[in-house]
């Protein structure tokens, strides 16, 4: 099978795809031949994708993730939808991921967002036995002294995920999780930036440095494809051995 033409035809539709992990994601998919449709949470972040040359070719549209009939009108305009990407979510580290409201909102874009788009997506597709990937996290398996309702959040992302794959696996529909390590992306600078804290992350890693996204972007590429026909339900770490290094 040719990596560069595997998608050809197929429409995939990416949240959080301007920006870090999505944005890699919505370019691998384009280069394997999709047509991509990317959104970001702020008008800005989308015209500053839009304005960057290798973006080309992808439309880009707010859509916060939250707003039940916003996502439900996002998928009002296809006809036809292949693939789905949920990249959209928050971190969170201090004092403010104990608060109650803090913990919801959390959960509300990270959980509750990644259940509102797979459902509005779902009959869309359902008519072509498309594939979802949802993204985990690394803290989907670990706890977090710090970060405990992102923790949170993509520990039921994992679960979520379980269960779409059994309940739509007789519409045809995949639902896989992928679960990046330490990647290099904004949101990260500055835990790489800490030498203390960036020194405990390539203690522990066996390949000793940062992932890139184009290298969770081919994990993602890979489970939307046909060569992951008969994959659904699983969680796929992409994080250079560091759950399997232990203590």
């Amino acid at each position: 099978m040719n990596l560069t033409n595997m998608l050809d035809g197929q429409v995939a539709f990416v949240t959080g795809g301007t920006s870090g992990i999505g944005r890699g994601t919505a370019l691998a998919l384009k280069a394997a031949g999709a047509k991509v449709i990317a959104t970001g949470v702020s008008e800005k972040e989308v015209q500053a994708a839009l304005a960057d040359p290798v973006f080309a070719g992808i439309d880009a549209h707010v859509l916060n993730v939250t707003d039940d009939a916003g996502v439900r009108e996002a998928f009002s305009r296809f006809e036809r939808l292949d693939i789905l990407v949920n990249a959209a979510g928050v971190g969170g580290q201090g004092p403010v991921e104990f608060e109650a409201e803090s913990f919801a909102r959390t959960l509300d874009i990270n959980l509750t967002g990644t259940l509102r788009v797979c459902t509005a997506a779902r009959p869309l597709l359902a008519r072509q036995g498309g594939a979802i990937v949802n993204i985990a996290s690394l803290m989907s398996f670990f706890g977090s002294a710090t970060a405990p309702a992102y923790s949170s959040s993509k520990g039921g992302v994992v679960q979520l995920t379980k269960s779409l794959a059994v309940s739509w696996a007789e519409e045809g529909i995949r639902v896989n999780a992928l679960a990046p390590g330490w990647i290099d992306t904004p949101m990260t600078q500055i835990l790489q930036n800490d030498p203390e804290r960036n020194g405990r992350v390539m203690a522990r890693s066996p390949m000793k440095r940062w992932g890139r996204t184009e290298e969770v972007a081919a994990g993602i590429t890979f489970l939307c494809s046909p060569m992951a026909s008969f994959i659904t339900g699983i969680v796929l770490p992409v994080d250079g051995g560091y759950l399997a290094a232990g203590m």
